[in-house]
């Protein structure tokens, strides 16, 4: 989780799960830099897939990674987005 992209995508994948496509936009990287990320986040046992035809849609990959998300997005991710809360 050192890399800055990588928190981004599971603070995203803690509001609902999302297909690459949606990561990409929302970042607006390349497919294959959110590839080269999800691919780490696998490897790593944070995230887990779900096919459906040809789209791949990324989700948490538990309940434990769910809580660790959930207090690192409030503490880091919510005030990015803009939230009432956000330091000044």
């Amino acid at each position: 989780m050192s890399h800055e992209t990588r928190l981004v995508i599971l603070c995203l994948l803690s509001e609902k799960e999302r297909s690459v496509g949606d990561i990409e936009a929302i970042l607006s990287m390349p497919q294959a830099a959110v590839s080269q990320q999800l691919a780490r986040l696998r490897f790593d046992r944070l995230v887990k897939t779900r096919r459906e035809g040809r789209t791949v849609y990324y989700s948490l990959a538990s309940e434990e990674v769910t809580s660790l998300i959930g207090t690192l997005y409030e503490l880091f991710c919510a005030p990015v987005r803009g939230t009432p809360d956000a330091p000044r």
